[in-house]
C-alpha cells in the first residue's frame, strides 16, 4: 500500500501526528469502556460483534472502520522492518488492584507504573487485561490467550502491547494473581504493589500496525505492538479468567477485521544488536 493511500484512510475526521517517516497514526482519546454494558461476543444474542455498530452511536465506528483490530498476521503481508527499533520498556512496581469488568479481569495501576517509549515518545501504563482465545491470529490459527497491556501518552495516544499464550506451563504474572483472580468482583480489589516487570515478553521482535480497541467503542488510532514469541500459560489458570467474568463472556475474542490495504510490519533486531 502506498504511503499517501495510508494518509487517506486516515485523516478524516482524525487529527495526525508522526511517530516515523513510515509510520503515521491518530490521536485515539477516547477509553475502551471500564463497566458492564450491553454487547456480547455471541453473535446469536442480538448484540454479538456484528451489531456493535448498532447498539451505541457512539460505538459506530466498531462496524463502519477502516483501522479496526485485531487482525490476521498474515506471513506473506508482513514487512520486516528493522528500523522501527527495539520497544524500550521501563516499568516499576506500584499499587495496583484487579476488578471484574464482566467481558473480562483488569488489573490496573494506580500510581507511576513506568513506561514504554516508541520511537522518541513515552506512554504510560495503565492496565492490562486478557482475553481467551486469542484476538489477533496467525495465519488463520488463534492460540489460547492474549494479554493487552495498555499504555497512554500525556498526548492521549493509546499503545497496546499483545503478547499470545499456548497452553504449558503456568505464567508467572498469573501465578502471582491467581488466588485474587478467582474471587474478584465489581469492586476494585486492592492487590499492593504489584511489579508489571513480571510479566514477560520473551522476544525483541514484534508486529506492528495501527488498528483500534477491540471492545466498544472500537476507538482508532491504537499503535499496536504484538509480541512474535508465544509464551505458555496453564489449562488452570485459563479456566479462572474465563469462570469470574459473566456467562456469555467466557469467550471474549472479537473476531479478526478487515485489514483494508494497512500494512503491517515485523521489527528483527539487525545482528549485533
Amino acid at each position: 500500500m502506498g504511503f499517501l493511500s495510508f494518509i487517506f484512510l486516515i485523516t478524516v475526521p482524525l487529527i495526525l501526528f508522526s511517530i516515523q517517516p513510515h509510520f503515521i497514526i491518530c490521536r485515539a482519546t477516547e477509553p475502551e469502556i471500564d463497566n458492564e454494558s450491553p454487547f456480547s461476543y455471541n453473535e446469536g444474542s442480538g448484540k454479538g460483534p456484528k451489531k456493535w455498530g448498532h447498539i451505541d452511536p457512539h460505538w459506530k465506528i466498531c462496524n463502519n472502520g477502516k483501522l479496526q483490530s485485531p487482525i490476521d498476521l498474515l506471513h506473506q503481508r508482513v514487512q520486516v522492518f528493522p528500523n522501527l527499533g527495539k520497544l524500550k520498556r521501563d516499568y516499576k512496581p506500584a499499587p495496583a488492584t484487579v476488578m471484574n469488568r464482566g467481558h473480562d479481569i483488569t488489573v490496573k495501576w494506580k500510581g507511576n507504573a513506568g513506561k514504554i517509549n516508541i520511537n522518541g515518545t513515552h506512554y504510560e501504563l495503565l492496565q492490562c487485561h486478557w482475553h481467551s482465545p486469542s484476538e489477533h491470529t496467525f495465519n488463520g490459527s488463534r492460540f489460547d490467550l492474549e494479554l493487552h497491556i495498555i499504555h497512554l501518552s500525556s498526548s492521549g495516544e493509546i499503545a497496546v502491547v499483545a503478547i499470545t499464550y499456548e497452553y504449558g506451563r503456568p505464567d508467572p504474572f498469573l501465578t502471582k494473581l491467581f488466588e485474587h483472580i478467582k474471587s474478584v468482583d465489581h469492586e476494585e480489589k486492592d492487590l499492593g504493589i504489584i511489579n508489571p516487570g513480571i510479566i514477560k515478553f520473551g522476544s525483541r521482535k514484534y508486529y506492528r500496525y495501527i488498528g483500534s480497541l477491540t471492545v466498544p467503542p472500537c476507538t482508532e488510532g491504537v499503535i499496536w505492538t504484538i509480541v512474535k514469541k508465544v509464551r505458555t500459560v496453564s489449562r488452570e489458570q485459563v479456566h479462572a479468567l474465563r469462570k469470574v467474568v459473566h456467562d456469555g463472556f467466557e469467550v471474549n475474542a472479537r473476531p479478526t477485521q478487515q485489514l483494508d490495504g494497512r500494512s503491517v510490519w515485523m521489527y528483527t533486531p539487525r545482528e549485533g544488536n
